[in-house]
């Protein structure tokens, strides 16, 4: 699921070469962060280090070339160093499943859509109409990618509360409203963007009310939570870039 807001920007923009690339440089960016966060929360075990390890070689293999060839990306370089920052200090308090180390894994994800966009072979020029854009530099925030962006970032959050009150925060009726209030308020924003986000929030919001209330009768497997999760991301991953 952390590749789907890249892979989106991917489709929607024209898949190239370059963009193929950096999609690819993207998940092994997740295996390194991944290794590096069970060094972090084992107290820096040996056993943990030659996976990092590997993984940073294969990326600096791969990554150095595409940042000789592109080294505007490097702008972005101290953004994502400050989620690594926090996903990593997460792992070391052993609050990786925190809402805020979930929210810097959801705004890492997302914001890669802005970052691969740019790559794209029909990635359209800035233009007063876009939806959403940005001011300063625009080339390399493109319209489309940053719709994509926020669009994933305001779905997967939702996931992340619904989540929550189906697991960690099952019975605590803080966070069952809070996911409620959220996902309505997503479906109002989304149906007045576009009918093709209020159709993913509608369904983001079904899913949100009905299985918690199913769980108030019968225990919900984990297994059954995590199935729902990802026929929701799929359906992020088809609507978002349409919609776009």
């Amino acid at each position: 699921m952390v590749l789907f807001p890249s892979l989106a920007a991917w489709a929607a923009t024209g898949p190239t070469w370059t963009s193929t690339w950096l999609v690819a440089l993207w998940a092994v960016c997740y295996c390194v962060q991944f290794t590096a966060s069970r060094w972090c929360k084992s107290r820096f075990r040996r056993r943990y280090l030659t996976p990092m390890l590997t993984y940073a070689l294969i990326l600096a293999a791969a990554g150095v070339p595409f940042l000789v060839l592109h080294p505007a990306i490097l702008w972005w370089a101290p953004i994502y160093a400050v989620l690594c920052g926090v996903s990593l200090l997460a792992s070391w308090m052993r609050r990786e499943r925190s809402l805020w180390s979930n929210l810097a894994a959801v705004l890492a994800s997302s914001a890669m859509a802005v970052v691969v966009a740019p790559f794209g072979s029909r990635c359209p020029a800035p233009s007063a109409t876009d939806r959403l854009t940005w001011p300063v530099a625009p080339a390399l925030f493109p319209g489309v990618g940053v719709e994509i962006a926020v669009s994933f970032a305001l779905a997967l959050f939702g996931s992340v509360l619904f989540v929550k009150t189906m697991i960690r925060e099952r019975g605590r009726r803080g966070y069952l409203h809070a996911s409620w209030t959220y996902h309505a308020v997503l479906v109002a924003v989304g149906f007045l963007c576009d009918v093709l986000y209020g159709v993913l929030a509608l369904a983001l919001f079904a899913r949100a009310v009905a299985l918690p209330l199913v769980a108030r009768r019968r225990p919900v497997p984990v297994k059954a939570v995590g199935i729902t999760e990802s026929v929701m991301s799929l359906l992020m991953l088809v609507l978002i870039p349409l919609g776009a």
